[in-house]
């Protein structure tokens, strides 16, 4: 017994860890609106949050039953195996959950514990078939497959259904309102709110009622019964109370209806999602308190699991408070909510998201389908609608410093309103929609209503999506095999796997825990390039840019003499990475971009006609990042491909030639932060220099390909390296004096703004 003691100990602390990681999954559902229309400030937010969890646990003893037989058949297990699956459960459900966090990827948190219920029991079924000598097809007997398929379904069935209708209610409201809606929300704010609210208030009642212990069957019926007057009521009230405000007052009533909605979700996520968390354990300790009383505890059915769950109130509690700072403590929480904040951002900014060749299909074929509605819709229809999608008409109200939000309040209500409306229809019919799988889907397709994926961004953002539901299936499939794995582990190792298994996860969330700090970190660079004010001073908008040019001259430096020496040394493993950070390094200087674009709009038409190199700029990061690439690649492809290092002379001359650009390179990250730019000119000192370098180390190799001294593989490598160098150092130099160039023009800009103003 005392080794299922520790089982049950360990099964808490599981639980307690599987709560953290749960919510900072989960709450990318109840406070992604919220948090990209910037509804109220973050404290504010994480507080209506906070409130709708704590209501929502104690709504929720009445699901706790799913995890003790609505997967599995307990009668058909003993208590030793029924104390085996539920820890590989619990460690399988931290383990992915935390993965998921630390890449930003919202899953479902139900997916995870059904499909880990589902491999753990499979898993052990086998052994016991195994064991007895029983067909394989008695497998049935153990497993509730229907619940699987229910699942496997309410994945497809909300990504169709929810990506669609979220498309198409934004379509209307945005034709309706505009991007320019404040002056129609007097008008029509009534009737919007009304209907927002009224789907949102039957939400709650509906989400709330099904786990509530302290309403009684009649209770709920009557809700069930009754559900067009309370929606009639709802409509009713809602509309006038709001108009009132709208008409008589300053509230802005899109807020409280986000953040009426993140109420809700929140409520609706705690009643019914805490059993994916607290439910295993409480179960594995449920049979602990059973088998304590048995003699014959080893070999025990457990039917017992099948009675009604009696739940103690402090268990719910104290999960409520955990679940609460979690919100607020929860740093993976922020990561996995930007993901999707970002997928449906409205401007331009940091896409963290590569394109793939399904995202550029999709993309394409998309776009011959809107073609195609063109050609058979009249003109005058194109332009009516296009102005009533015109981004330029937004009035975005941000303070000095502030970034603007991610998409409107609008936007946001339509979100909340869809999510509620579709999560109560499908449980009124008793379809297996996903929480999760609904307020992301909506989300996504009110984006690609409100043209939030345009030409630029198409592609990053399909992929993103893609990625993410991707990532549901993964959820399934993984979970069932890494239980099942767990299982089998447990049952042959008993404490000896305990304990290593439990090493195991300490271990792997403590690498998780690193990995999302340097993603992070990364990530909160890229980001902070693009904030220019629009207030800034022309000579201010340059230092700006200069200082994070000398960051990616400095992160250009530190690559090049880094994949010289890994070439040199052979190092497989460090080329590999440093083809990893020079595509990083080419995502900084697409923003690097971004930001100069963004420049030119701030400047002044006068102040644009000075000599200002543009163009060279851009070719010049451009040309640095492809060459940076380019050489990266063919080095780690070289000792990839275990091709000999370059031979003695070849490894003196690269030294030579890494030597001279790292000094180049010092001196340009120094003179860009500095007004000692005005004093160099590169182009006139260094970079002949250089070149008479370059044409000596590739005679020099001309020499030894005569010679026979280097093979064929060798010289070709060299002769390409020295030629990628060649060209990032070009690309540095025009860069340094471009920005050179852009310097004079805003000391000019300023000076006879500064004269204007005297005058």
């Amino acid at each position: 017994m005392e080794l299922f003691l520790i089982i049950v100990i360990v099964l808490f602390i599981l639980a307690v860890s599987d709560l953290t990681v749960g919510v900072a999954n989960d709450a990318v559902n109840f406070m992604n609106s919220s948090i990209g229309s910037k509804a109220a400030p973050l404290k504010v937010v994480l507080t209506v949050a906070s409130l709708g969890v704590f209501i929502g646990v104690l709504f929720s003893s009445g699901m706790m039953e799913v995890a003790r037989k609505g997967i599995f058949n307990p009668e058909m297990f003993i208590f030793p195996e029924v104390m085996i699956i539920f820890l590989a459960v619990m460690l399988t459900d931290v383990l992915l959950l935390d993965l998921f966090n630390t890449y930003g990827l919202p899953t479902s948190t139900t997916v995870s514990l059904v499909f880990g219920l589902i491999g753990a029991a499979v898993g052990m079924s086998i052994i016991k078939i195994a064991s007895t000598g029983e067909p394989i097809s008695n497998l049935l007997e153990y497993i509730n497959t229907a619940k699987a398929l229910a699942i496997i379904f309410g994945i497809l069935i909300s990504v169709v259904i929810a990506f669609s209708v979220g498309g198409l209610i934004q379509y209307f409201v945005r034709m309706t309102f505009t991007f320019d809606y404040e002056s129609k929300i007097k008008r029509y704010g009534g009737l919007f709110g009304g209907f927002a609210l009224t789907f949102i208030t039957y939400f709650i009642l509906l989400k709330g009622a099904k786990g509530a212990t302290f309403l009684s069957a009649a209770n709920i019926e009557w809700i069930q019964t009754h559900t067009l007057d309370i929606l009639i009521y709802s409509f009713l009230f809602w509309s006038v109370l709001l108009q009132f405000l709208t008409l008589f007052t300053r509230v802005n009533i899109l807020k409280p209806i986000v953040l009426m909605g993140t109420f809700a979700l929140a409520l609706a996520f705690a009643a019914n999602d805490l059993v994916n968390f607290i439910g295993v354990p409480l179960a594995g300790y449920s049979s602990f308190l059973i088998a304590q009383g048995n003699p014959g505890f080893m070999g025990m059915t457990m039917e017992a699991l099948l009675e009604p769950v009696h739940l103690n109130s402090l268990f719910l509690i104290g999960s409520g408070i955990v679940m609460m700072v979690t919100l607020w403590i929860s740093k993976k929480s922020r990561t996995v909510i930007k993901t999707e904040v970002n997928l449906g951002r409205q401007g331009e900014g940091f896409e963290r998201f590569e394109s793939s060749t399904l995202s550029r299909q999709v993309v394409r074929m998309m776009i011959s389908l809107v073609e195609l509605v063109k050609k058979v819709t009249p003109v005058s229809m194109h332009t009516w609608v296009n102005k009533r999608f015109d981004l330029n008409k937004a009035v975005v109200k941000t303070l000095p410093g502030e970034e603007p939000p991610a998409f409107d309040l609008l936007r946001a209500s339509v979100n909340l309103m869809v999510s509620a409306a579709l999560i109560s229809f499908g449980t009124s019919l008793k379809l297996p929609l996903s929480t999760t799988y609904v307020t992301f889907m909506v989300a996504m397709g009110t984006s690609l209503s409100d043209r939030s994926w345009g030409r630029e961004s198409a592609v990053y953002r399909v992929n993103g999506v893609l990625t993410v539901i991707g990532g549901w299936f993964f959820t399934a499939l993984f979970a069932s095999l890494i239980s099942g794995v767990f299982v089998t582990v447990l049952y042959f190792g008993k404490l000896y796997a305990v304990i290593a298994l439990v090493i195991l996860g300490l271990f792997t969330i403590y690498r998780t825990h690193i990995i999302h700090k340097k993603r992070v970190k990364e990530e909160s660079e890229y980001e902070n390039v693009t904030k220019i004010d629009e207030n800034t001073t022309s000579v201010e908008i340059y230092k700006t840019n200069a200082a994070e040019m000398a960051k990616y001259i400095e992160g250009t430096n530190n690559i090049v003499k880094e994949c010289i020496k890994g070439l040199i040394d052979g190092d497989r493993n460090s080329l590999k990475n440093l083809v990893k950070d020079a595509k990083q390094l080419g995502k900084f200087s697409n923003l690097l971009m971004s930001n100069l674009f963004k420049e030119v709009r701030i400047l002044k038409e006068d102040e644009i006609k000075e000599e200002r190199r543009y163009g060279k700029l851009v070719a010049s990061l451009k040309g640095i990042s492809s060459n940076l690439k380019a050489l990266t690649a063919r080095c780690y492809e070289h000792i990839d491909n275990n091709h000999s290092s370059p031979g003695k002379v070849q490894s003196e001359e690269l030294k030579d030639m890494r030597k001279f650009m790292e000094d180049v390179f010092k001196v340009e990250t120094e003179i860009l932060v500095t007004d000692k730019l005005l004093k160099y000119d590169l182009t006139q000192d260094k970079l002949p220099e250089f070149r008479k370098l370059i044409q000596k180390l590739d005679k020099g190799q001309v020499d030894r390909i005569k010679k026979n001294i280097d093979s064929t593989k060798n010289s070709l490598l060299f002769l390409e390296v020295i030629s990628d160098c060649e060209n990032i150092m070009t690309h540095s130099v025009n860069l340094t004096n471009a920005l050179k160039n852009n310097l004079i023009a805003s000391k000019k800009t300023d000076e006879n703004g500064n004269d204007e103003e005297e005058n």
